[in-house]
This record gives C-alpha cells, structure tokens and sequence, in this order.
C-alpha cells in the first residue's frame, strides 16, 4: 500500500525517509484499565516514503535492501525525528532496519 507522496527531502547515501505507522491497539487493556496515549509504546513499524543512493563498500556502490513502500521493522530508539509539511517522517539508517514485513 505505498502512498503516492511527493517529498520535499531526499534521502543520502545508506538512509531511508519512513512514515511511522499508528498501532491498532485499543486505548483499553483486556483488564479494563484505560493506558493514556503518552504511556504506550513508540510504534515500531513504518511504510518506506523514499530511499537513498546506497553506501560505497571499497569504491563500488552497493544499493539498499529496501525500497519505496516497504513495510518495515525499526530499533526502538533509532532515527531523526522530522516534520516536513505536518507530516512526521523518521529518517534511518539502513542498520537500523530490522525487518521487511512481508
């Protein structure tokens, strides 16, 4: 389901620009307590928005494993924060990738 976006910013070398997805979690847990939206969870999976060049490895260009759409598993704590245009997007490195979900 990759969004037809037109960025104002470009991803360099081994990074990738993604749009955090919300989780479906209820706002209720299955005990009957109501957890505020400031004590959930960073969500941990976005849709890939742009990707860069790649990363040279001795003088040749490798490309990157991910592309345009990709849904994709992050690290908890990685990547830059950014608001472009009232949209948030976080930008990676594609280390900090752990999963395409497929």
């Amino acid at each position: 389901m990759a969004t037809k976006t037109r960025l104002r910013m470009r991803p360099l070398g081994d990074r990738v620009i993604a749009r955090v997805l919300e989780s479906d979690e209820a706002k209720k847990t299955p005990g009957g307590i109501y957890v505020p939206d400031t004590a959930k969870e960073k969500p941990q999976e976005a849709e890939v928005m742009a990707v860069g060049t790649g990363k040279y490895i001795e003088g040749k260009l490798v490309p990157l494993d991910v592309k345009t759409g990709d849904r994709i598993v992050f690290g908890k704590y990685s990547g830059a924060e950014v608001t472009v245009d009232d949209e948030e997007y976080l930008i990676l490195k594609e280390s900090d990738i752990l999963a395409i979900v497929e």
